[in-house]
């Protein structure tokens, strides 16, 4: 098919202009159908906003396949493979659920059974794993029994774990955009270095998975105008999964031959090559990572792990003082660490400047983590020289300045009233608009 990378450019800034085009209309729509749930103890946004905005991005991977059907690079996809139907599938019946749960806020067992029918469509389609490669044994073929549950599993824990790190502006969309991207690299090179066209339909997924996400972000980062809901956070989720389980599941192993001399050299080989695509824990490890620490917790607590809580990362990076724009940043950047790393590792497994720069970069990461405990203050005299987040805030001088008058009429004996105690106390109710969320400051994780 030779080398498509224009055409995988076209299908990706067509997919991301129709998402951008439709997230607008998608926004007026979700105002009017009364999309707008009132404020929950575990948002951080302020004010009421529309979601719905899977609709959007429905959208974008409908006219992504439409548009690679047509182009004569990639339209060999569709000829050789059905898995682009059983994706369309999957996402068909996925997104029904989503958009049924952000207007009416079904169940969370009718979700997951949704989610089980949408990856069973999938299964039934030929979109499976087929092989698993295991350390110190090599490449095992699986059954089909065997090879439809794992995907089932997969699919199902990609899904809820981008559906639970869906909690910023901007941070389920970003996080996604930057593994797919990780993964379009390892896939295209997977295709293009050897020669397999069983990793052509994972590659055009991440590619049309890219162009959503960034549709989307424009009207979601902070502060974001409309919210993806669960119909955009288990469609990204889905497509995602369905890219790592293509690659792993239809790519014999064979095909890359790296079998030679004894079976310990070529299954130390061969790991490398697998490591970004297994169980796709790799590009989704943060996400998965919440996901595991939100199910212990709550079961700890004696919850349901399907309660809703404000304990996932995004709100103890809040909690530590980092603001909303830069505990999104943070994600980002492991999620990058995380990702490209992996894929790095898979192309030069024996370059120790590889580990060294991921050991650097993971210490740096440490370092923007605690930077809220390490920030000076700088005296008052000093204020008027430094940057504003060196400064005290305008909350603190007033509750010093209120301490220190109330210390002198108690002094005086005179009787005093306090009217505002701060503005974390005296936190009046919001009117239910529609311009958007606000970040909320650092506040109290049952505030």
């Amino acid at each position: 098919m030779g080398q498509p990378v224009r055409e995988y450019l076209l299908t990706l800034c067509v997919t991301a202009a129709v998402t951008y085009l439709l997230t607008g209309p998608v926004r007026k729509f979700a105002i009017a159908s009364g999309a707008m749930p009132e404020i929950r103890a575990r948002d951080v946004h302020r004010e009421p906003t529309p979601r719905l905005g899977g609709i959007a991005m429905f959208g974008g991977l409908c006219a992504g396949l439409l548009v690679a059907d047509h182009l004569e690079s990639l339209n060999g996809v569709f000829d050789l493979s059905n898995e682009p139907r059983a994706l369309l599938s999957g996402a068909a019946v996925i997104w029904l659920i989503g958009v049924l749960d952000d207007k009416f806020e079904i169940d969370a067992l009718i979700k997951l059974g949704g989610q089980f029918i949408a990856a069973g469509v999938m299964v039934m389609q030929g979109l499976t794993v087929l092989y698993l490669p295991v350390p110190g044994v090599g490449t095992v073929s699986l059954t089909p029994w065997q090879g439809n549950l794992l995907t089932v599993a997969l699919v199902v824990i990609t899904i809820n774990a981008v559906n639970f790190v869906d909690g910023l502006d901007g941070l389920a969309a970003g996080m996604v955009c930057i593994a797919a991207t990780a993964f379009f690299l390892y896939a295209y090179r997977m295709w293009f270095r050897y020669g397999i066209e069983e990793a052509a339909p994972a590659t055009l997924f991440a590619a049309i998975l890219i162009g959503m996400c960034v549709g989307f972000l424009p009207h979601n980062m902070h502060p974001a105008r409309i919210f993806m809901g669960d119909s955009g956070s288990m469609l990204i989720g889905l497509v995602l999964a369905a890219g790592a389980i293509s690659v792993t599941g239809q790519v014999d192993p064979d095909a890359l031959k790296l079998f030679v001399g004894s079976e310990r050299a070529a299954t130390h080989a061969m790991l490398p090559v697998f490591i970004p695509l297994l169980l796709p824990l790799t590009i989704i490890a943060i996400p998965f990572a919440d996901l595991m620490l939100a199910i212990v917790r709550r079961t700890w607590q004696g919850k349901s792990p399907f309660a809703a809580d404000r304990g996932h990362l995004h709100h103890r990076l809040l909690e530590i003082g980092h603001s909303h724009s830069r505990a999104v940043l943070i994600m980002y950047f492991w999620s990058a660490l995380i990702a490209f790393g992996m894929v790095a590792y898979s192309v030069h497994s024996a370059s120790m400047w590889i580990v060294l720069v991921i050991v650097g970069l993971s210490a740096l990461g440490l370092v923007l983590l605690l930077l809220p405990r390490f920030t000076p203050r700088a005296p008052r005299w000093m204020e008027a020289f430094v940057p504003p987040r060196y400064r005290r805030s305008r909350t603190q001088v007033v509750a010093s300045s209120a301490a220190g008058s109330a210390g002198a009429q108690e002094a005086a004996g005179t009787t005093y009233e306090q009217g505002d105690e701060s503005d974390e106390g005296d936190r009046s109710p919001v009117a239910a608009g529609v311009n958007g969320a606000t970040a909320v400051g650092p506040r109290s994780r049952f505030n």
